[in-house]
């Protein structure tokens, strides 16, 4: 599994992780041996949030870590409401308290909302100095957020920002991936593979992948996934409840695609225009 600088923190990480959003729908059994798994084949970046499952997944992820929590670089997510600087805090422990963790190696702002930026990122920098977590970061930020949230923090706090990327969601490659990459904070995809959307059968761009799949010997979601982290500054999170899917997945890590065939997938799934981000 190869692995990349993560943004500004002292440690590599490796390019795909494990996602989490909507695990709740899977059997438990299922989706707790899925994620024991991701960690198994180097997976080890596994992202929640408070929001999933209203919590019930941060307890599923803490029955899936017993005994693997020096393992993994752990991440959750405060929601917007939660986020005032009390907020913060209180929502950082409960989710430490149902991750059966002390720390978070990374804990994020859900989205943008209504509580005062500079007060969240206080609340941050108070849940760091104790320990709680080691870094902080964002989801959901355009430039503009992006810009704001550098104003008040400086260079070299703002670890992530975690946003839709797929091949039929390219739009961040206009303005936000080239603005993490100047300031050296990295870009993590959710729901990398469209969120039970992938394109398959006679679909736009479903013969190419299939194509470069065969003569690779991975799956078409493989090829999609390297093509996403085909940039050092990508991180992709794939979700699965299932063991098969899990390792299919990890092949991405080791693919590495040559230029034509990141050219024909570019021209399969072309950027398309910038119409703002979406939330999950």
């Amino acid at each position: 599994m190869r692995s990349e600088p993560f943004g500004p923190l002292d440690r590599a990480l490796p390019v795909i992780g494990h996602g989490t959003w909507q695990l709740e729908q899977d059997p438990r059994a299922a989706a707790v041996a899925a994620i024991r798994r991701a960690v198994d084949v180097g997976m080890t970046h596994i992202d929640t949030a408070e929001m999933y499952g209203s919590g019930w997944v941060e307890e599923l992820v803490r029955e899936a870590l017993q005994g693997m929590r020096d393992r993994v670089f752990l991440v959750s997510k405060v929601l917007p409401d939660n986020a005032s600087f009390e907020g913060t805090i209180h929502a950082c422990e409960e989710s430490l308290r149902r991750l059966g963790t002390d720390w978070l190696d990374l804990y994020l702002l859900h989205w943008r909302g209504r509580r005062p930026l500079e007060r969240t990122i206080a609340a941050f920098e108070r849940l760091r100095e104790q320990g709680k977590i080691r870094a902080w970061g964002v989801s959901n930020f355009d430039t503009p957020d992006l810009e704001e949230t550098l104003a008040l923090a400086g260079e070299g706090r703002i670890a992530c920002n975690q946003v839709l990327y797929h091949l039929a969601e390219r739009t961040i490659e206009h303005g936000v991936l080239p603005w993490c990459e100047q300031h050296r904070v990295a870009l993590v995809a959710y729901s990398p593979l469209a969120s039970g959307d992938f394109p398959t059968g006679r679909e736009r761009g479903a013969s190419v992948l299939a194509e470069i799949a065969e003569a690779r010997g991975v799956t078409p979601q493989a090829v999609a996934l390297a093509f996403l982290v085909r940039n050092r500054s990508v991180f992709a999170i794939p979700k699965s409840g299932r063991e098969r899917h899990v390792v299919a997945n990890a092949a991405a890590g080791d693919l590495v695609l040559d230029d034509s065939e990141v050219a024909r997938i570019d021209a399969a799934f072309p950027v398309g225009r910038w119409r703002g981000l979406a939330c999950i």
